[in-house]
C-alpha cells in the first residue's frame, strides 16, 4: 500500500500504483468527474500517473487556476492537429504555453493568412467535440526518430536527435494524431472547452537562428470560460488602441526605421517627455544621495572577459576590431586575424566598478551610490524587436550601490522607498513584489545565498511590503527583487530591477579597507527605477493611452484662435504661458475651431485655450480639457495659475505649495 498525503494534512492509503484518478474517486464521485490533473509534491502531472508513496498530492479540477496552463497546452495540440488536417504536408515543430496563451510553429511552403483562422478554429471545435482521450506512450529514441522520419517530420527528427541516446521519449496521442511532448495533459480533448481564439500570425526562425528555416507561428489563447475569454479579447482591443507605436505616430513623438534596427529616432515632442523624466529622476537621485558618473561606450574585450560577460553574453554584444590590420590585396579582414576586440557596453556595472577602484576606499566611505544615465547596446534578434519595448540601443536610469554586508538591509529599504515614491508620482501604484531566490546554477556557497536572501526578505518586511518568493529565478550571482506593475487595462509589466551581487566585485578586484585595517569585498547592489527610458516611456504611453498627466505631456497647452482678429491676443497669451514655464504652441491657422480641437485631441494635448473677439476684449480664455466637451471661461491669470500648479512635477509640488502658503 502507498500512503498519500493531502494538502489539508489528511492521509489516504491506496494500493501501490494507484493514480490521481484513483485518489479522486476514493475522495468523492463528484471530484472524480471534475478532476483533470494531479499536483504531486508541487509538480503538475497527468491524472493517470502513478502516485509515489509518501507524496503530497492535490487533485486539480478544470476550474483550478493551475489548470489554465493545461487548457492552453492541450489547445496547442488541438491547433496542430487541425492545421495538419486542413493543410496536408505542413510540418509541426514546437508549441509551448506562453504568458497569455500559446503558439505553434509550422513549416509550410505556402503562407498562412489570418483569413485561414476561421476554418482552423472550426476544425479545432470538431476535435474538441470528438473528446479523444490524451494518452501517454513511451517510445524508444530510435523508434521515435524512425516514425517521425517516415512521416517527413524533419524538425521532430532534429528534436529527437537532441535527446541523449538510450533515453526514452514521451508521446501524447489524441485519437490518430500524436506529438512529441513532455506533458502533462488533461484526460481528453473535450476538456479544452470552446473558450479559445486564434489571435495573430508571425514569422519565426527554427531554433531562433536566422540562418535556419523560416517558420510560421500561429498564436492563440484559451480560458476556462467564455466570460474570461471575452474579457481578454476586450482587453486586446483596448491594447491595440493604446499601442505605443500607434500613439508615437499620432502624437509625433518618435519613429523607427529599417536602417537603424532597434534604435529610436526621438522627435522634439518625444524627447521633451524624455527630458522631463530624466530631470525628475535626477532630482530624486540627488536628494537620495547618489553621485552621477559617465563611463565609456567602447571597452576592450579583456575587460568583459574579466567580468564574465564575454563568455556568457558575447552573442548579444556589438564588437569591433581595436585596429583593423591591413591586407595586401585590400580584401576583407577575417575575424581570426584581428588581435584585439572592443565591445559596445551592454550594461554599465563593470565600468562602475572601475570608478570605485580608483583610489583607496575605506568602510567610512560606504555606501557609495553611483548613478549613470548610461547608453547601452545589445544585439537583439530582429524578430525580437518591438517598438520601444525591445530595442538594441537603450538608456537606463542605472545605479550601483557599493556597501558592506551590514548595510544591505538599510540600503534595500531606502531603495524600496524611492521606488514606491517614484511610481506613485507616475500614477502606477498596483505593484506586486517578488523575491527571486537561488537558481540551480549559481556562484557562491549556500551560506552566502542564505545571508543575501535573508537580507532582501528582511528589508521587504521592514518596509511593510507583502511579497512572494520566486524560487530558482534569481540571477547567477545573487538574489533579486522583481517589481510587477499592473496598468490601466490589467496588463502586467516588469519594471525596474534590484539585484544583490557578490561576484562582480570579486572578479574585478573591488575592495575597501575595513575597520580592522584589512581588505574586504564590497557588496554590489544593481538597481534601476524606470529600467530603460525607452521601455518606460512605452509603458506610460499605453497606461495613459497617450493622455499623459499635464506635467509629463510634451505639449501642455495649445492656444487656438476662433477668428484671425484674435491672433495678436493669442500670441500674447502663448507668450505668458511660456514665461510661466508651460510648453505651449499657438495655433493661428485659418481653420475652423472644431478642426483644430479634433487635431490637437488626436495629438493628446491636455489643455486648449480657445480665444476669440470676446476673450481678447475681456482678457479671458476658454479652457477646454482633453476628452471633455465642456469648456470653462476664466481670466487669463487664473488659467495660468491653475495650469502651472498642475504642471509642476510631483517632487517639486511640496516646495511650491509651501512657498504659496507663505506668500498668502
Amino acid at each position: 500500500m502507498s500512503r498519500i498525503k493531502l494538502p489539508d494534512g489528511q492521509e489516504r492509503d491506496l494500493p501501490d500504483g494507484s493514480s490521481g484518478a484513483d485518489l479522486a474517486s476514493a475522495i468523492s464521485k463528484s471530484l472524480a468527474k471534475k478532476a483533470v490533473a494531479t499536483e504531486i509534491d508541487g509538480r503538475l502531472c497527468d491524472l493517470a500517473d502513478p502516485l509515489p508513496d509518501g507524496a503530497v498530492v492535490r487533485i486539480v479540477t478544470r476550474e483550478d487556476p493551475a489548470a489554465l496552463e493545461l487548457i492552453r497546452h492541450d489547445c496547442a495540440h488541438v491547433l496542430a492537429e487541425a492545421v495538419q488536417t486542413l493543410f496536408p504536408g505542413t510540418q509541426v515543430t514546437i508549441g509551448p504555453v506562453i504568458e497569455d496563451g500559446f503558439y505553434y510553429d509550422f513549416y509550410r511552403e505556402e503562407a498562412f493568412s489570418t483569413e485561414d483562422f476561421a476554418a482552423i478554429e472550426e476544425k479545432m471545435r470538431e476535435i474538441v467535440a470528438r473528446n479523444s482521450p490524451f494518452t501517454k506512450e513511451v517510445w524508444s529514441r530510435d523508434d521515435t526518430k524512425r516514425v517521425f522520419g517516415e512521416m517527413g517530420e524533419e524538425f521532430k527528427v532534429e528534436l529527437v536527435d537532441a535527446i541523449p541516446e538510450g533515453e526514452d521519449v514521451k508521446i501524447y496521442r489524441q485519437g490518430e494524431w500524436f506529438d512529441l511532448c513532455r506533458g502533462p495533459h488533461m484526460p481528453a480533448t473535450g476538456q479544452v472547452g470552446e473558450a479559445f481564439k486564434l489571435t495573430k500570425l508571425a514569422g519565426a526562425y527554427w531554433r531562433g537562428d536566422s540562418s535556419r528555416q523560416q517558420l510560421q507561428r500561429i498564436y492563440g489563447t484559451a480560458f476556462a470560460s467564455r466570460k474570461e475569454l471575452d474579457a481578454y479579447l476586450t482587453m486586446l482591443e483596448e491594447a491595440e488602441k493604446r499601442d505605443h507605436r500607434r500613439l508615437g505616430r499620432e502624437m509625433n513623438l518618435f519613429h523607427l526605421q529599417e536602417e537603424a534596427q532597434g534604435s529610436v529616432f526621438w522627435h522634439p515632442k518625444g524627447y521633451a517627455v524624455w527630458r522631463v523624466l530624466e530631470d525628475y529622476i535626477r532630482r530624486r537621485l540627488d536628494e537620495d544621495g547618489y553621485v552621477e558618473v559617465k563611463t565609456p561606450q567602447l571597452l576592450d574585450s579583456s575587460f568583459w572577459e574579466k567580468s564574465g560577460h564575454w563568455s556568457k553574453f558575447r552573442e548579444n554584444m556589438f564588437v569591433v576590431p581595436d585596429q583593423i590590420p591591413a591586407t595586401e590585396e585590400g580584401g576583407p579582414v577575417l575575424a581570426d586575424e584581428v588581435d584585439t576586440w572592443m565591445a559596445l557596453k551592454p550594461m554599465n556595472c563593470p565600468a562602475h566598478v572601475q570608478i570605485f577602484r580608483q583610489g583607496i576606499k575605506s568602510y567610512r566611505d560606504l555606501p557609495i551610490r553611483m548613478a549613470e544615465f548610461g547608453c547601452c547596446h545589445r544585439n537583439e534578434a530582429h524578430g525580437a524587436l518591438h517598438g520601444l519595448m525591445r530595442v538594441r540601443q537603450m538608456t537606463q536610469d542605472d545605479a550601483h550601490i557599493f556597501c558592506t554586508d551590514e548595510q544591505v538591509v538599510g540600503e534595500t529599504e531606502r531603495f524600496l522607498k524611492l521606488f514606491s515614491r517614484v511610481y506613485t508620482d507616475m500614477g502606477l501604484t498596483d505593484i506586486r513584489y517578488r523575491l527571486a531566490t537561488r537558481p540551480d546554477v549559481r556562484a557562491g556557497d549556500d551560506a552566502t545565498w542564505d545571508r543575501a536572501e535573508k537580507s532582501l526578505a528582511d528589508a521587504l518586511r521592514a518596509s511593510g511590503i507583502d511579497f512572494e518568493f520566486a524560487p530558482g529565478e534569481g540571477a547567477f550571482y545573487g538574489p533579486k527583487l522583481e517589481f510587477h506593475l499592473t496598468d490601466a487595462i490589467g496588463r502586467t509589466w516588469q519594471c525596474g530591477t534590484y539585484q544583490l551581487d557578490y561576484v562582480l566585485p570579486e572578479r574585478l578586484d573591488a575592495s575597501y579597507v575595513g575597520e580592522d585595517g584589512e581588505r574586504h569585498r564590497p557588496v554590489m547592489l544593481h538597481r534601476a527605477v524606470f529600467g530603460t527610458f525607452e521601455r518606460f516611456i512605452g509603458i506610460i504611453l499605453e497606461h495613459y493611452a497617450g493622455r499623459l498627466p499635464l506635467w509629463l505631456a510634451p505639449v501642455q497647452t495649445v492656444v487656438a484662435t476662433i477668428v484671425s482678429e484674435a491672433d495678436g491676443y493669442a500670441e500674447e497669451v502663448a507668450a505668458k504661458l511660456r514665461a510661466a514655464g508651460l510648453r505651449t504652441v499657438a495655433d493661428l491657422r485659418n481653420e475652423k475651431i472644431n478642426y483644430k480641437v479634433r487635431e490637437h485631441s488626436v495629438g493628446k494635448v491636455p489643455a486648449m485655450l480657445v480665444v476669440g473677439r470676446r476673450e481678447a476684449e475681456e482678457g479671458t480664455v476658454s479652457v477646454r480639457r482633453l476628452g471633455q466637451k465642456d469648456q470653462a471661461t476664466m481670466p487669463l491669470d487664473q488659467a495660468i495659475a491653475t495650469l502651472v500648479a498642475e504642471a509642476t512635477p510631483p517632487d517639486l509640488r511640496p516646495a511650491r505649495e509651501a512657498k504659496a502658503a507663505a506668500a498668502a
